[in-house]
């Protein structure tokens, strides 16, 4: 079964890509969706949209995994969040998948144990959970949204916590 995690911004958007076989996780893929600080915000919206729905559709996921996002003390920066976020969730939902969304402390806590890790603990324990992978910074997070989702998937489909596919 292959899982999407994506850990949303407006600049940079990581992603990653896990096989999963009962309790075994495989590394597939990742990276960073790159989009240009120039031109308009629908501009830079839609060139993040693109991205994510090529790697989407490249990647063939069944089910996607975002990071919720968290309020920044900068109201214009977290509503330009906001927005990346929107549509880092319609990309997946468009190509047909359910979407499940979790709690950066729920995240951090899945991978390495402690709710409020850093970025390099992360990206160390993302490296040992998925021998030979060596993603750094949004990409390991991104990772790391995706195994989190690998290990708390059965409880969300119970509880029937997921983002619905768009019509």
């Amino acid at each position: 079964m292959r899982l999407i995690g994506l850990d949303p911004g407006l600049r940079l958007t990581g992603w990653g890509v896990i096989d999963i076989d009962g309790n075994r996780l495989r590394h597939v893929a990742h990276g960073v969706v790159r989009v240009s600080t120039e031109g308009s915000l629908a501009e830079r919206l839609r060139e993040l949209f693109d991205g994510v729905a090529a790697i989407v559709e490249a990647q063939r996921p069944i089910e996607a995994a975002i990071e919720e996002t968290f309020v920044n003390v900068n109201p214009g920066s977290t509503l330009k969040l906001g927005q990346a976020r929107g549509v880092v969730l319609l990309a997946p939902a468009r190509a047909g998948l359910p979407v499940f969304e979790y709690a950066a402390n729920l995240v951090k806590k899945s991978v390495t144990g402690a709710g409020h890790a850093d970025k390099r603990q992360i990206a160390m324990m993302v490296g040992r959970l998925l021998p030979g992978c060596d993603a750094s910074a949004d990409a390991a997070d991104a990772l790391a949204v995706a195994i989190c989702h690998a290990h708390h998937r059965t409880t969300q489909h119970a509880l029937g916590r997921r983002v619905e596919a768009a019509q």
